[in-house]
């Protein structure tokens, strides 16, 4: 008897732990949506990025495993829009300066800068592409394909980013994590090519508006099918390496992506097609520099050890921004 408890305490933890470390996106799709991003790149660029596509996948998800680490993170990766008014989109300066003046910088920061810090992204790319500087432009493109699909999540654009408002609390993994497991080999990632960005930071305001616009329908329609499906069928549990994981079950997942209506999709194309433009984009305003003296070169060994500590950091550290799951 003691070990039948003992068993199940530690799968009791096993599953606490495994809902605590939950992250954006999830690791799963902020890779492919960096990955398949390289595809939609002119033959200028593709090659530079082919050859360094493992890392610009792999290390898509380097911004949440930093805010693990370092104080400021969180508040790059969504926008709390409904913190300001009714109409958001229409009353919030673009411009970063105007949007200081009017509520403060410490304001803007705890509800968060997503689409701001995206056109600095675009700037320190740019910066590292004119001076042909490796190793920050395989980083700063792993980075900012990761906010460029953050902003396209709809529970990055609100303060009730994981139902917590509305009783239901895991919505927002189970929008941007576990339907795109279950449904990725699904959906049509043939997005088209790349296209230079005129404006990022309008580019930016518009992913967010757009998003924005999507969150009540997520929200409203897991809630009305929360309360039609039987509640001994809503969740299960998966086995995760050692860890036992509960999950919203197959059927219920299923139910609520039919009535999203291809959303989860459309968002991950679109971030995609944004995240190989802003590349691009930061490429031509840089000068369009020769990329083929690239050829077989490996990152050195600073940054080799920048990242081994950042991995350490988040192994070992607690999230200094919000646990959405």
């Amino acid at each position: 008897m003691k070990k039948i408890i003992g068993a199940s305490f530690f799968c009791l933890f096993l599953f606490i732990f495994s809902i605590e470390t939950a992250d954006s996106w999830g690791f799963f799709a902020h890779k492919q949506i960096n990955r398949i991003a390289v595809f939609t790149l002119p033959p200028e660029l593709i090659g530079f990025y082919k050859d360094n596509i493992e890392f610009i996948t792999e290390h898509a998800v380097d911004p949440d495993k930093r805010r693990y680490a370092v104080t400021g993170e969180a508040e790059r990766h969504f926008i709390d829009l409904d913190r300001y008014g009714l109409h958001p989109i229409d009353s919030m300066p673009h411009n970063w300066d105007d949007a200081v003046k009017k509520y403060t910088e410490d304001t803007l920061k705890a509800h968060g800068i997503v689409p701001w810090h995206i056109d600095v992204m675009v700037k320190r790319l740019t910066a590292a592409f004119k001076a042909e500087d490796y190793d920050r432009i395989l980083r700063l493109s792993a980075d900012l394909g990761h906010y460029v699909g953050d902003s396209h999540v709809p529970l990055h654009t609100t303060k009730n980013y994981n139902g917590q408002l509305t009783n239901q609390k895991g919505i927002h993994g189970f929008w941007e994590s576990r339907l795109p497991e279950l449904y990725n080999d699904n959906y049509d990632f043939f997005v088209g090519k790349a296209k230079y960005i005129e404006n990022p930071l309008e580019l930016a305001w518009s992913t967010v508006a757009e998003s924005f616009a999507a969150k009540d329908s997520v929200l409203l329609f897991e809630a009305q099918l929360n309360k039609s499906f039987p509640e001994d069928r809503k969740y299960s549990f998966e086995n995760r390496g050692a860890t036992l994981m509960k999950v919203y079950s197959e059927d219920y997942s299923n139910a609520y992506h039919k009535m999203l209506n291809g959303m989860v999709e459309r968002r991950m194309r679109k971030a995609i097609i944004t995240a190989g433009s802003l590349w691009f984009t930061a490429w031509v305003n840089a000068g369009q520099p020769d990329l083929d003296k690239y050829k077989n070169k490996k990152i050195d060994i600073k940054t080799e050890q920048e990242i081994a500590a950042e991995e350490q950091q988040y192994q070992s550290g607690k999230n200094k921004g919000r646990i959405c799951d």
